[in-house]
């Protein structure tokens, strides 16, 4: 039986639980017209929280409502890839006109050579980015539908590309056009992007953070896939599973595919599988989580981390500040540079946790002797 349990970044899990809430706003924001806030959104969250599932079960419900979407990544180069490829392709399937075909060369003697042709666009790749909506916009208001351009892992290395979009979907909601647009990235890097003087309107999207799913969640989101595969799982084993995830979506895959590959020919998935595959899945969400969110950071982080590691519960800034033997000014500025960075989170007046599940078991056993 296959595994139905998919362990990748930006793969859409067999069952997505916890985020019905989000998706709902949004479709409503669909059905409210241009002007509606929630046509604007930017979901943030930490490493492994889904916010590329989120946009990818977005996009999904858009064209069940028969938007077309552009789904595009925010790396170098975004802004051409729409403007020549994406919009080009919706443009020719709603204007039959819009492809043309010119000669451009002819091998060998005329009479008997090779004719070679070209298409050509009609809406030509030199347009810009805003034309090119507005045109298609256009055209699909003849059809009472409308464009949703998606841009998931929002950085602030490509600024100036952002600003096009910005001001182009600004104008756009400006000028009543049935658009929408939806960003993802890291918390961290989301604020950058917004606090830029030009990107202003993005501060007025609404945004939402993707936290933990409820345990009665990640127990749906693990039974209904083990039981519409075919194999089952009691209720010992199930609380071995959900407890082992901390609520975390990439982990609810992982543990999920990690305990099924153990034993896939076996009817029932016992208490056994479920530890077993637990201690599989953390193995694995170190090499896959821990070491790139702490890649970037210093040694100095490191250590206000591993002082924090040595408590079992939440940390009193006050005790690490003592363990670091340095003052309050000094750690208190460590302590907003790891919040940046949601490596850790603010829990109550004086006092902070790790924002990623089992970073402490992590630092404890792999970082404290490289620094």
């Amino acid at each position: 039986m296959p595994n139905p349990f998919h362990a990748s970044f930006g793969v859409s899990p067999p069952l997505l639980v916890g985020r019905d809430a989000g998706i709902a706003d949004f479709m409503e924001a669909l059905d409210d017209g241009p002007g509606s806030s929630g046509r604007a959104t930017l979901y943030t969250g930490a490493r492994g929280s889904g916010k590329t599932v989120m946009l990818n079960a977005i996009e999904d419900r858009a064209k069940e409502r028969g938007w077309l979407v552009i789904s595009e990544t925010a790396s170098p180069g975004f802004i051409t890839r729409i403007t020549r490829q994406h919009l080009p392709r919706l443009l020719r399937s709603f204007d039959p006109d819009a492809v043309r075909q010119k000669l451009t060369g002819i091998t060998g003697p005329l009479n008997i050579g090779a004719v070679t042709w070209e298409s050509v666009e009609s809406h030509v790749v030199e347009a810009g980015l805003r034309n090119q909506v507005e045109l298609l916009t256009d055209l699909l208001a003849e059809h009472e539908t409308g464009l949703l351009i998606t841009l998931d892992e929002i950085h602030q290395n490509q600024i100036s590309e952002l600003r096009d979009i910005a001001t182009t979907v600004q104008h756009a909601f400006r000028e009543g056009r049935e658009l929408a647009f939806v960003g993802a990235g890291l918390t961290k890097t989301i604020s950058g992007v917004v606090n830029d003087d030009v990107l202003t309107f993005l501060r007025r999207a609404e945004r939402h953070t993707l936290g933990p799913v409820t345990p009665a969640e990640v127990k749906r989101a693990l039974r209904e896939p083990i039981e519409t595969s075919g194999r089952t799982i009691g209720s010992d084993a199930l609380q071995v599973m959900t407890e082992g995830t901390s609520g975390y979506p990439f982990l609810i895959q992982l543990v999920g595919a990690q305990t099924w590959r153990l034993h896939p020919r076996e009817t029932e998935i016992t208490v056994e599988d479920a530890e077993e595959g637990v201690t599989r899945a953390l193995r694995r969400l170190g090499a896959l989580v821990h070491e790139p969110a702490l890649a970037d950071a210093s040694d100095i982080d490191k250590s206000f981390l591993l002082a924090m590691a040595k408590d079992d519960r939440p940390s009193k800034m006050s005790d690490i500040q003592e363990r670091l033997k340095v003052n309050v000014n000094y750690a208190s500025q460590y302590r907003l540079r790891l919040i940046a960075a949601e490596l850790i989170q603010p829990v109550r007046r004086g006092y902070v946790d790790f924002a990623l599940p089992y970073l402490r078991e992590y630092l404890r056993e792999h970082v404290a002797a490289d620094i």
